[in-house]
């Protein structure tokens, strides 16, 4: 999805921005403060909001629109 909202940390900070971004949009000191604005701008949005470990990998996806109806499987 283009208009993701990817949590991650780099540099000693968690971060959040729209996939396919090369800034954050925004910093944050705990993994819970960047998750609770992340999840806010993925509703904003009607986006998925991937939240990564701290090693990079994917630990957590939550869609908040275009989500096909039924679902599948």
């Amino acid at each position: 999805m283009a208009n993701s909202i990817e949590t991650y940390y780099e540099g000693g900070q968690w971060k959040n921005r729209p996939q396919g971004n090369s800034r954050a949009s925004n910093t944050h000191e705990t993994k819970a403060a960047a998750q609770s604005v992340g999840r806010e701008m993925a509703k904003d949005r009607g986006a998925e909001h991937i939240i990564k470990k701290m090693d990079g990998t994917i630990g957590e996806r939550n869609s908040y629109g275009n989500d096909p109806h039924p679902p599948k499987g």
